[in-house]
């Protein structure tokens, strides 16, 4: 049965054309499906939907015909208030409560993947824009773009076109959600491959404007220029390839490098701004500056990644120091330049893969305050579970471990050790462990038997089963294991 309500005294003809223009897709989609379905509108309490789904069925509603969702839930309540509205009782009332109950079953099917039922009873739904109380009617287009894009994003019989005739209408009957619309619209076409429709979406959005420009409107335009501005990087980045491959003494390639010369400035008027406003602008930041780089003005890059990464008003971000690290790298800095800067790297993420590049930094340096730091990094490393298996910070900790004891820093194992050695031994050095290890990677239980042996002595359980394990290739590896945890492990009494 297909019920109709919501009649043209709520919206003037010419707005009803518009709406079954607009989502046309959603009748074809009911058009190949008879099943049971509402047009309906919005308003939506979901609080009074969930009291009226969850009260019993009174004696009155038993043996009378009732809805049901596509779970199989039973609405007798629901087919009341159709019935009402198709004999023209309570309007107003059972337009916004069958509305919510609509709008239910789209979060369901959404939930569960089910588009062509969304698509269905997305149909329904549109009739919220027909809805008396005005501010329900202008919170409708923005709920509607937002369960409607979902839907078209994955339905197997959306297309590109589909999705680009829907974004147009909404941009016009949503007219406050125009920038927003435009932004998503943009990243659509990105995905599906179309730069040049995204570019033509994102220019047609940055000239856009309604009333009094407004906070939220300018970050939105600075998003719209920014990632026109990585639009043209892109191109920009092709270019360069391109010139790659030429010769400098060719006329191509010195009108190429002027036509990247004019790409780079449009490009770095967009991405400038952007960065400029605190935030987190990874890929603008990083097109930015190799842009920079690349025509030479190193000063420049380095300013902008020094405010990425030290700026106050910029939130703490572990990739505008891992940018700026990279940068000096590049540029040959002074040793101690490039420690400063992996060391509040450490303090943010100790388990940054760049830590174990850290640690050899410390290790060369001359000061004694940086190989206690190189320990303590170490030891940081392995504190973390995805590290547990990284047989190079092993080999680093069972190295490093050895020397600082030999070099008579005991004090320096104690301090790492004591805030470990209640949860370190089950955590790293269990029995379970040692079996799992020995039989998945023989040589990182080798790494982690030294050190479960300098730590914990020839007791551990750990170290006891790898050094009763007969293996020729390791024999000698495993006799100097033995011979070291009996010379400097910690619990022996001459340390």
């Amino acid at each position: 049965m297909s019920v109709v309500f919501g009649n043209t005294e709520y919206c003037p003809h010419f707005f009803v054309t518009l709406v079954q223009v607009t989502f046309s897709f959603f009748d074809m989609q009911m058009e190949e499906h008879n099943s049971t379905h509402l047009q309906i509108s919005s308003g939506i309490d979901m609080t009074d939907f969930s009291e009226e789904l969850v009260r019993p069925t009174t004696e009155d509603e038993q043996g009378e015909p009732s809805v049901r969702s596509g779970s199989g839930m039973c609405f007798p309540w629901l087919q009341n208030h159709i019935e009402s509205i198709a004999s023209g009782g309570k309007q107003e009332k059972d337009f916004a409560q069958t509305t919510s109950a609509c709008l239910s079953f789209i979060q369901e099917a959404l939930l569960k993947h089910q588009w062509q039922r969304a698509a269905e009873y997305m149909h329904s739904f549109l009739q919220i824009l027909e809805d008396t109380d005005s501010n329900k009617r202008q919170g409708a287009p923005e709920i509607i773009w937002r369960l409607g894009s979902e839907i078209l994003y994955y339905h197997p019989k959306s297309s590109v076109e589909t999705f680009n005739t829907f974004a147009d209408r909404m941009k016009n009957i949503g007219i406050t959600n125009y920038l927003k619309i435009s932004l998503q619209h943009a990243l659509y076409l990105l995905h599906h491959g179309l730069l040049e429709d995204a570019n033509r979406i994102l220019t047609q959005a940055e000239t856009w404007r309604y009333g009094e420009k407004s906070s939220s409107q300018e970050v939105l335009v600075n998003l719209i220029q920014a990632y026109k501005g990585l639009l043209q990087y892109y191109s920009w980045s092709k270019k360069k390839m391109e010139l790659s491959q030429l010769d400098k003494d060719d006329y191509a390639y010195n009108t190429a490098s002027q036509n990247m010369l004019n790409h780079s400035w449009k490009t770095s008027v967009n991405l400038c701004t952007l960065i400029q406003i605190p935030g987190v602008w990874d890929p603008f930041v990083k097109s930015y500056v190799e842009m920079l780089e690349f025509y030479g003005d190193r000063d420049g890059a380095r300013e902008v990644l020094n405010n990425y990464a030290y700026d106050e008003k910029f939130p703490s971000n572990p990739n505008a120091h891992v940018y700026l690290y990279n940068f000096l790298k590049r540029e040959k800095a002074p040793r101690e330049k490039l420690i400063s800067v992996l060391k509040i790297l450490y303090q943010i993420v100790p388990s940054h893969k760049l830590m174990l590049e850290f640690h050899r930094l410390l290790r060369k340096s001359d000061k004694q305050e940086h190989h206690k730091l190189g320990l303590e990094v170490l030891f940081g490393i392995l504190d973390f579970a995805g590290c547990t298996k990284n047989i190079t910070a092993w080999k680093y900790l069972a190295k490093y471990l050895k020397q600082t004891l030999m070099g008579s820093h005991l004090a320096w194992v104690q301090e790492e050790w004591n805030s470990r050695k209640s949860w370190w031994p089950s955590f790293h050095f269990s029995h379970f462990w040692a079996k799992r290890n020995w039989k998945d990677d023989k040589t990182l239980a080798c790494e982690k038997a030294l050190v479960a042996g300098l730590l914990l002595g020839k007791g551990c359980k750990y170290f006891r089963y790898v050094s009763k394990q007969d293996h020729q290739v390791l024999k000698k590896k495993m006799k100097q294991m033995k011979k070291s945890v009996k010379k400097y492990s910690i619990v022996n009494s001459g340390l």
